[in-house]
């Protein structure tokens, strides 16, 4: 079978295809940027622009073909408020009907297509399962939501297509908000939390997310919703708390009162100098924690990465980064 990955030289991307490589299959690769990655040897590349009807019908969808839809606009950098519209909407939904459009024509009717936890918005009942409430809190969020509209209406005329809401994905060569973090310990300075910190912090690894694709594949996409995330997270003190010692950094954590923070965070997006989206700080103290259990039920995806280890491991890969021992490194955009 072939398989074609829009977004596939991005982060989901780029362990995805030596994954379906490793299994005998076929793999195109179309996207806007190639890498020098070692399974281009053995993958098929097609430059495309999903945002242009024209470059997705020229990838050439056949009728038999598996098709992943990994091409994302994320939340870094961070836009100002005015911009948020026009930054995600022609890549995450726009494309995303492009590709769908192309593979009605085509005849081809297998997707996997990833969109994200934020549909959900605040916290309603925790742990989150994938009939939790959706009401994005902005322009991200409601682009992918609306993609999961999309694809419930094209799922009604035939297509098969499996969604998956990941978490904060984290992995080589993601650092995003996360450099923030880094070089504050780095600096020995106090790191402020939103909130007491009590509230656990949910990562999920680049590695299962791609496994959870190639199980969706392999369960003959399945026309259902998966929660993607990390097993048992622990607690924003206990993470954080770990890293610094793990730095020998003399930072320390500064609990702050939530809501005086996400107020002056509102202020300070009002006036178009944001420090983060507020979809990521307008739950940062609730219990957003994924159920990844249906996952685990229907595909057979268990999540092989713990929080600690992917935060400590990122940390390590950006002082290695500094110290310019990452021969290639190429940072993508992270949540």
């Amino acid at each position: 079978m072939r398989h074609i990955i829009f977004g596939g030289d991005g982060f989901v991307g780029r362990h995805l295809a030596p994954k379906l490589l490793s299994d005998g299959q076929e793999v195109v690769v179309a996207d806007i940027t190639k890498s020098a990655l070692p399974h281009y040897r053995d993958v098929r590349f097609v430059r495309c622009d999903v945002t242009d009807p024209a470059a997705v019908t020229a990838v050439g969808i056949a009728a038999d073909d598996m098709v992943y839809n990994l091409s994302a606009k994320m939340l870094s950098p961070i836009q100002v408020r005015a911009r948020r519209h026009d930054f995600f909407y022609p890549v995450n939904y726009h494309g995303t009907v492009h590709i769908i459009e192309a593979m009605d024509r085509a005849g081809a009717n297998k997707l996997v297509h990833f969109t994200t936890d934020m549909i959900y918005g605040h916290t309603v009942f925790h742990p989150m399962t994938e009939d939790h409430p959706v009401a994005p809190l902005g322009e991200y969020g409601r682009s992918k939501a609306d993609t999961e509209v999309l694809a419930a209406e094209w799922r009604k005329r035939g297509m098969n297509i499996s969604l998956f809401r990941p978490r904060l994905i984290i992995g080589p060569g993601r650092l995003g908000i996360l450099e923030k973090l880094f070089k504050l310990i780095d600096l020995n300075l106090p790191v402020p939390m939103i909130g007491s910190g009590r509230n656990p912090y949910q990562f999920i690894s680049v590695f299962d997310c791609a496994q959870a694709a190639r199980l969706a594949w392999k369960a003959g996409v399945p026309n259902e919703a998966y929660n993607l995330g990390s097993l048992n997270p622990p607690p924003v003190r206990k993470l954080l708390g770990r890293l610094i010692r793990h730095a020998g950094s003399r930072s320390f954590l500064l609990p702050t009162p939530g809501w005086a923070v996400k107020r002056t965070l509102d202020l300070l997006d009002l006036l178009n100098m944001p420090l983060m989206d507020p979809e990521q700080y307008l739950i940062a103290d609730e219990m957003c924690v994924l159920d990844v259990s249906k996952g685990e039920r229907e595909l057979g995806w268990v999540p092989q990465y713990r929080d600690e280890d992917m935060l400590i491991a990122a940390y390590d890969e950006y002082r290695a980064k500094k110290a310019g021992v990452v021969p290639g490194a190429r940072e993508v955009p992270a949540e």
